[in-house]
């Protein structure tokens, strides 16, 4: 199938975006205008002098935004909403922001209660500033000062100031564009592998500049009957290093052993580290799981929901690609009706489970017993 037609010079509001959350990776702060004018940081990067200036440039009191997930693992009282706000005092610190958001340090006794948490309604800054932290693969927690300046007069007093400006107009698009993919096949290739020597690799790049996406075709499935498909998640430790606390390493190479004894096939090969968290979340993740915590009460405890990926992706992919039919190896029944509700049909669910290693056992009963995986 030809390529997608050349997508259009990136609009500035996605422009403006990106350098919104490029500016929040590196721990600065960004200004976001809605129905009020806030100053956002990612929480676990504060530092003195930022928190500093969230107070000189905002109201004086900043207020930590958390997910309900991480709230609750503070015994924060729920308010129905998604993000609580809590208000910190005039003498927090960065350091005690950082220790809020940050679980792997809840067991060294730095973070104390009762918290009081605000009941104003959730302003759609402060919910654009926590969908900023997330895309930027940050613990999803921001810390916010509202601003005493007017809507139209924001962006004027971010630019005299050097600060990243960003509406939320801008940001809700640019996340729904991130649940939509708009793919651009860039490049095909012959990559002949140990276990399939007929292989081609084909990359996709999402248009809104994220990280890239493989497809490994192995042989010449045809698109008239239904091809044995694989959606495999990208993960460092386990593909690349050998890690044997997850089985994530067996499935690849064994969906590669599969697909290429059955003939032909496709393995997708998604830039979903981690469930979707990001490569150092995952890592935060293992040192909870050190601590006793599943590997689902890590995530929540991160403040994220248990597996924050998204199969829309694949489902493009394998439409790109001319498949709309397929035989799924998988034992996750989640992806099977993601790709369902995205378009694609799944003749079939192969099954797909390795033996666990004393390393991996209680991850793969977890998922097993709290995710419905059919292992």
């Amino acid at each position: 199938m030809d390529p997608n037609p050349t997508d259009p010079a990136k609009p500035a509001s996605s422009r403006r975006v990106e350098a919104a959350i490029a500016a929040l990776r590196r721990g600065e702060p960004v200004m976001i205008a809605g129905e009020t004018v806030e100053i956002a940081l990612a929480a676990e990067l504060a530092r003195e002098d930022s928190v500093t200036l969230l107070r000189q440039w905002g109201d004086g009191r900043p207020t930590l935004l958390l997910t309900a997930n991480r709230a609750a693992i503070l015994h924060i009282p729920p308010t129905g909403e998604d993000i609580l706000q809590l208000p910190m005092g005039d003498d927090a610190s960065a350091e005690t922001v950082r220790a809020l958001v940050d679980p792997t340090h809840d067991l060294d006794g730095t973070v104390r209660g009762p918290f009081k948490r605000s009941k104003d309604p959730v302003s759609t800054p402060s919910r654009a500033a926590t969908d900023l932290v997330k895309a930027g693969l940050l613990l999803p927690a921001a810390l916010s000062a509202r601003a005493a300046i007017e809507t139209d007069a924001a962006e004027a007093w971010a630019d005299a100031r050097g600060v990243a400006f960003v509406t939320v107009a801008e940001i809700a698009r640019f996340r729904d564009q991130g649940a939509m993919p708009l793919l651009e096949r860039v490049v095909a290739t012959k990559v002949p592998l140990e276990d399939a020597e007929a292989s081609r690799i084909v990359a996709f790049r999402p248009r809104d500049g994220g990280q890239e996406h493989l497809a490994i075709v192995i042989g010449d499935p045809a698109a008239d009957a239904p091809v044995l498909v694989r959606l495999h998640s990208e993960c460092l430790t386990g593909d690349l290093l050998g890690s044997l606390k997850c089985d994530c390493g067996a499935q690849l190479k064994g969906a590669i052993r599969t697909i290429a004894k059955a003939g032909s096939g496709v393995l997708l090969y998604l830039a979903q580290e981690g469930r979707g968290i990001g490569l150092v979340n995952k890592l935060r993740a293992y040192r909870l799981q050190e601590q006793g915590f599943d590997t689902i009460e890590a995530n929540e405890r991160l403040g994220f929901k248990a597996d924050e990926r998204e199969f829309v992706v694949a489902a493009e992919m394998l439409k790109a690609l001319g498949f709309t039919t397929i035989r799924l190896l998988t034992n996750n029944p989640d992806k099977v009706s993601a790709l369902e509700a995205a378009g694609i049909k799944v003749a079939e669910r192969v099954p797909h489970a390795f033996p666990p290693n004393n390393h991996n056992e209680f991850y793969l009963s977890t998922k097993k017993k709290r995710s419905g995986h059919y292992l």
